[in-house]
């Protein structure tokens, strides 16, 4: 597939394909950022032909990953930045424990496109024992893509914990709801573009009040000879008032009545945009799906571009993002 020059490709638009040849198209260094979230491994079907998620191995499907952010990594700017979205699959002999991301609108639970029993390949007995995994074992699968990332020249510079405060209940009794996923951080460069003024939390309250009376061993000799004491997060404060963002995100999950599958809450990306791309710059999504990543970028000043194997569901981003708001 011949790459095209920016100037030839349409921003604003999704690339309908699998992401591993449309990504192609693109020239080298044109995206500022990439924000996504691929398919989880071995916990949905979505009936379509050359699917990742469906491999019969975790390794496979962390092969398959490195092939996709081997040509966004081509195509990021040297400054450039990755937000990569992923969950983790358990190992089971018997059934599949998946990991929850949202909400079906109207239910209890995320049922669309859940692989039927005895066809997930997380429940394949000998794959997983030459896999070396035991029954009921958490896989690690964000870890490992996440470190076979780094071996294909990848920077890691964060995992963030995306903290879901309505996270999907669990009929288990020998471990804790799973309640969070990982969010990773990942550049092409050891330096890159990074706001992080942009997405500073506000100091609480009960911050502000304490510092007003706060006092410290820090000492300061005035020019009068005096000793004073002084606290020197109080002047950082009183000046800033905010602080940087922390590494866990706490973002509830929220239904969405036009997609039958886990979609981004609109208040997980927008940090990332902010940080992560200049206002006109590009934002990149090879895993489409109900088009968040498009809307939030386009609402917030930033063009976009995003691929989709299923083309069915470009309707629904052309929807969304033409509309400019949240849900």
């Amino acid at each position: 597939m011949q790459k095209k020059k920016l100037s030839e490709i349409e921003l604003n638009t999704t690339l309908i394909g699998d992401c591993r040849e449309t990504l192609k198209q693109l020239p080298d260094g044109c995206i500022n950022t990439c924000i996504t979230s691929p398919p989880f491994y071995a916990l949905r079907d979505y009936q379509e032909e050359n699917q990742i998620g469906l491999e019969k191995t975790p390794d496979e499907y962390v092969e398959e990953l490195v092939k996709v952010f081997r040509e966004v990594k081509r195509v990021l700017r040297e400054d450039g930045n990755l937000w990569l979205n992923l969950g983790d699959t358990y190992s089971s002999h018997k059934d599949c424990k998946s990991i929850s991301q949202t909400l079906s609108l109207d239910t209890g639970s995320e049922q669309a496109h859940i692989i039927d029993k005895g066809r997930a390949a997380s429940r394949d007995s000998k794959m997983l024992k030459e896999q070396g995994l035991k029954n009921k074992e958490l896989i690690g699968i964000p870890w490992k893509v996440a470190f076979a990332l780094r071996e294909d020249g990848w920077y890691l510079r964060q995992d963030i914990i995306w903290s879901k405060k309505n996270s999907m209940p669990e009929s288990v009794k020998d471990r804790c709801t799973k309640s969070h996923e990982y969010i990773f951080l990942m550049t092409k460069n050891p330096t890159y573009y990074y706001d992080n003024e942009a997405i500073k939390e506000e100091v609480t309250q009960s911050t502000k009040e304490r510092d007003k009376y706060k006092r410290t061993g820090y000492e300061k000799e005035s020019h009068g000879g005096e000793i004073n004491h002084i606290n020197p997060y109080k002047a950082y404060r009183d000046t800033n008032l905010k602080k940087n963002k922390r590494s866990v995100w706490t973002v509830a999950t929220r239904p969405f009545k036009d997609a039958h599958f886990a979609v981004f809450p609109p208040d997980l990306i927008e940090p990332m945009v902010l940080a992560g791309c200049p206002e006109k710059g590009i934002v990149l999504d090879p895993f489409m799906g109900s088009g968040t990543t498009g809307m939030v970028a386009q609402s917030l000043g930033r063009s976009w571009i995003g691929c989709e194997l299923n083309p069915e569901y470009v309707e629904m981003q052309r929807k969304r993002t033409s509309q400019q708001s949240l849900f």
